[in-house]
């Protein structure tokens, strides 16, 4: 159980995490609701519709920048105890720089486990329908990609023609036993094609021995022919890379469908192992913060402790990116682009806490 002083030092944490966080979100409402206003710029829709969507993508952006509201929350906290001279009472009360940093980190986690399994599921929600909303305004709404439990299906408008295309899988850069149904600007149907083998690597398609069924006349080609599209392999990953609009139930069931697809499931598992891994993220992103604070305080103004922490903040949020673009791109193992960037945080707090100061 926690004693007195444990139970105060929590509830100042926790209550300097929601102000920061308030002041964040505040912030991040703003921003989203210029950039809908400018998307809704030739729209007729209500002058509130813009809040409503930035109300919509706002709690996700918050998630993604908890880290930084962590390490911001512990620099801020550790600093107003020395400001008040209340770090000493604490040291007095048997709470050591260690045993403050280690409630801090567990603290950390507790939240974390919320964040991960309640605030992003729900923020996940929101971001789904406001991706949809902003879809159905979009003049890019009649070219669809989605992953059903029939295959992959895709919608295209080329040539005063509309296609609905339906495929068994994906393998590198080919589509698998597809069917290319035409129709024309009435939805009648002109013509159906079935081929085994497509590839998609530039919007001119490529149909190996294709089988084209038209007015109940069957003619076989052995050989290939080219077919434009809207579509190419890297606008239908980029159709199916929005992974912050699932859940993570919604993304383990996705996974499993492109298993079955032979589509590749590496930014999903990207996203889960980052998922999980979340709460241990933000732990040690309060460790740093604390480290900061106690270790440089007496030499350095909290200023430039800030600052460091920033930088810190800033370097940490690029190596994430980079070595989950290389988990990606399947240029390293997907466990390897969440693990390494995580293991480097553990090392920084592992050498920090070795070299606490607890004078």
């Amino acid at each position: 159980m926690f004693n007195v002083y444990q139970k105060y030092l929590a509830i100042k944490f926790v209550k300097k995490l929601i102000s920061i966080s308030i002041i964040f979100m505040s912030l991040i409402f703003i921003l989203n609701t210029l950039e809908e206003i400018s998307f809704l710029k030739y729209s007729d829709k209500n002058f509130l519709f813009p809040y409503f969507l930035s109300l919509l993508n706002t709690p996700i952006t918050l998630f993604e920048i908890f880290p930084f509201v962590f390490l911001l929350s512990g620099q801020f906290l550790i600093y107003e105890f020395y400001k008040n001279s209340e770090l000493d009472l604490l040291k007095q009360n048997s709470l050591s720089n260690l045993k403050i940093i280690k409630l801090l980190f567990f603290i950390a986690l507790i939240i974390g486990i919320f964040n991960v399994t309640i605030f992003y599921n729900f923020s996940s929600l929101l971001k789904f329908h406001h991706s949809n909303i902003k879809n159905e305004i979009s003049k890019d709404n009649k070219y669809l990609a989605m992953v059903l439990e029939t295959g992959i299906w895709i919608k295209d408008e080329i040539n005063n023609k509309k296609l609905i295309i339906n495929s068994g899988g994906i393998k590198d850069d080919f589509l698998l036993n597809t069917t290319i149904n035409e129709f024309d600007n009435e939805y009648n149907l002109i013509q159906t094609i079935q081929v085994k083998k497509i590839n998609i690597k530039n919007n001119v398609w490529l149909l190996y021995d294709p089988l084209t069924n038209k007015d109940n006349t069957k003619i076989k080609t052995d050989d290939k022919i080219e077919y434009p599209t809207n579509f190419n392999k890297k606008r239908i990953n980029s159709l199916f890379s929005n992974v912050s609009t699932l859940d993570i139930f919604k993304l383990i069931d996705m996974k499993k469908e492109f298993d079955k697809l032979g589509y590749s499931t590496d930014e999903i598992i990207i996203h889960l192992l980052t998922l999980f891994f979340t709460p241990l993220v933000y732990g040690f992103m309060t460790i740093i913060s604390a480290l900061l604070v106690i270790n440089f305080n007496k030499n350095k103004s909290f200023l430039f402790n800030l600052v460091v922490g920033i930088s810190i903040s800033v370097i940490i949020y690029y190596i994430n990116f980079l070595f989950s673009s290389l988990g990606s791109s399947s240029k390293i193992p997907v466990f390897v682009s969440v693990l390494f960037p995580l293991g480097i945080i553990g090392i920084l707090s592992t050498i920090g806490l070795i070299q606490i100061n607890d004078n």
